[in-house]
């Protein structure tokens, strides 16, 4: 998610890869979720984060604890998934190429624990930093490869054991000069990883532009992140990390959606994957709680859903530290012990999952 959105408000089994000539078969995803905002507030698309926006989601909020609605979620909706952002600055608090802190990083281990407790089958922990550390893109200019494997070979020691637990290298690439020597430093992160000990995790690689399943395969993201691998030369488990927002200007900032980008971002990224062998994770989308976005995000959903050979989940955006005046809310309500899901949790995220 755009993060000027963000500011204003302060085990998992092996994936092989698709086959080529894959019919597109009428089933549904493996994953489907939200995501738990809250860790990655006050963090920018210069790859600022401020650590007094950070509103830590296992806390009260109006739509109860973080943790409470993850449970929520997977006992009452039956989803399995959860994406968890964070922020590189918060997690390290300030000390680049620092450890852990202690403090920080166990907050923000509450709420991973929390998913890993409720029964879901995937939760990814996301840093949400936008290729940069404080304006400056990693690997160009910015902070060597070395500080974001550093960074990643911590959280893998930390959690690689816990099959669920998927790692996304980084929240919404944009502006970088240069795709390949991006995917130089995707390729550091995953060796990271995998050295570190987590050997069969699922891995979400990010491309240029946001991420934009629109644009994966025409700026260079797709073919460029195609030559990362693991360690012994296998692409196991390395899944393509896309976005897609379905208002006017493709931003998410607005409550109602034009299109459901099936036949300018899904279908094309889709011919791409199973012409590569490979398969594709949509880890933010979503819209307002309007009869535009449950039109249109249902459709989107759907098409995931009849195209699972090559789309293996999505996590919409976003609940958590989000309460009802955000635009495109996803948080529950509670209320005598009941739990309320917003409209477009209920008719998509959940009714696409269910097949409704």
């Amino acid at each position: 998610m755009k993060a000027t959105l963000i500011t204003a408000l302060a085990g998992t089994a092996l994936v092989a890869a698709a086959p080529a000539n894959v019919t597109p078969r009428a089933s549904k995803v493996k994953y489907a979720g939200v995501n738990m905002a809250g860790f990655d507030f006050g963090c920018t698309t210069d790859g600022s984060c401020a650590l007094t926006g950070t509103n830590k989601p296992y806390n009260f909020i109006s739509g109860g604890t973080g943790i409470a609605q993850m449970n929520h979620f997977v006992k009452d909706d039956t989803l399995n998934a959860f994406r968890l952002p964070v922020g590189w600055q918060y997690l390290l608090n300030n000390q680049l190429g620092g450890k852990l802190d202690s403090n920080n990083a166990g907050q923000y281990d509450t709420l991973v624990q929390g998913c890993l407790n409720s029964g879901a089958q995937l939760c990814i922990l996301d840093l949400h930093n936008y290729a940069r550390w404080n304006g400056q893109i990693i690997g160009q200019g910015g902070p060597d490869d070395a500080k974001l494997a550093d960074v990643w070979t911590q959280l893998a020691k930390k959690y690689g054991s816990h099959s669920q637990i998927a790692f996304g290298v980084m929240n919404e690439p944009h502006d970088i000069p240069d795709i390949e020597r991006w995917a130089t430093t995707v390729q550091a992160a995953v060796t990271a990883i995998r050295q570190a000990g987590a050997k069969n995790n699922l891995i979400l690689l990010p491309g240029q532009g946001y991420t934009s399943a629109e644009t994966f395969v025409s700026s260079g993201s797709a073919a460029a992140l195609n030559k990362v691998k693991n360690p012994d030369g296998s692409k196991t488990n390395l899944i393509m990390d896309v976005h897609k927002y379905l208002d006017s200007d493709n931003s998410g900032t607005h409550t109602e959606c034009v299109k459901d980008s099936v036949d300018t971002a899904f279908k094309p990224l889709a011919d791409w994957l199973r012409q590569n062998k490979r398969q594709a994770f949509l880890s933010e989308t979503g819209g307002g709680n309007t009869a535009s976005c449950q039109k249109f995000l249902c459709s989107e959903l759907k098409f995931l859903n009849s195209n699972s050979d090559v789309y293996l989940g999505y996590t919409a955006w976003a609940a958590g530290g989000f309460d009802g005046t955000y635009e495109l809310t996803e948080t529950p309500t509670q209320s005598g012990g009941q739990w309320k899901d917003t409209s477009i949790v209920s008719s998509c995220v959940v009714g696409a999952w269910k097949g409704q």
